[in-house]
């Protein structure tokens, strides 16, 4: 039991690749840009120095559920495809990253807008390392990938019941004599 009183996840091999894979690309260092003077952009978002990128990481569970890892030396960019089995799913997905991303200024890490091919992406700064700690960063996005897909699932849970309550309101219409 962890201290909200929850039981606490095991981690599965998907996860833990995920965690680790995190764990060695966090090592990030401040890099002023060698492009503009004075200016210290992440080198991950510009892509103007090739040899400051490490090489994308793309590490999938199937082929509808992955994590693409991108690193640079002041950067590391975490985009995130949820697992969406059908159309509810992903219109389920689709608002509720949009919901997220409206809100990304108070997620500090989070990104306005996803990478192509991926729901929701999450970008760490050199600037967040020296502020945040490395390890709690790492077990936030675990965490995140970790809570979505149940997230996700309730939502579906919830629509089906509503839809099952009106379906039954809709037909008692028909069963009732006048």
């Amino acid at each position: 039991m962890s201290k909200f009183g929850t039981k606490e996840k095991k981690l599965t091999p998907y996860l833990k690749a995920v965690k680790s894979t995190l764990t060695a690309a966090i090592c990030l260092r401040n890099f002023p840009s060698q492009v503009v003077e004075r200016h210290n952009k992440p080198a991950v978002e510009t892509q103007w120095a090739r040899e400051l990128l490490l090489a994308p990481v793309v590490i999938a569970k199937n082929d509808k559920e992955a994590v693409l890892i991108e690193g640079s030396i002041n950067a590391l960019r975490i985009s995130i495809k949820i697992k969406q089995l059908d159309n509810m799913e992903g219109i389920l997905v689709s608002r509720f990253s949009s919901f997220l991303q409206m809100r990304a200024d108070d997620f500090v890490v989070l990104r306005r807008k996803a990478m192509p091919g991926y729901d929701i992406s999450f970008l760490i700064t050199h600037f967040h390392t020296e502020t945040m700690w490395r390890d709690k960063l790492v077990d936030f996005i675990v965490t995140f990938i970790q809570e979505i897909n149940s997230e996700i699932s309730e939502l579906r849970l919830s629509v089906n019941s509503r839809g099952r309550k009106v379906a039954e309101h809709f037909f008692l219409q028909f069963t009732q004599k006048k």
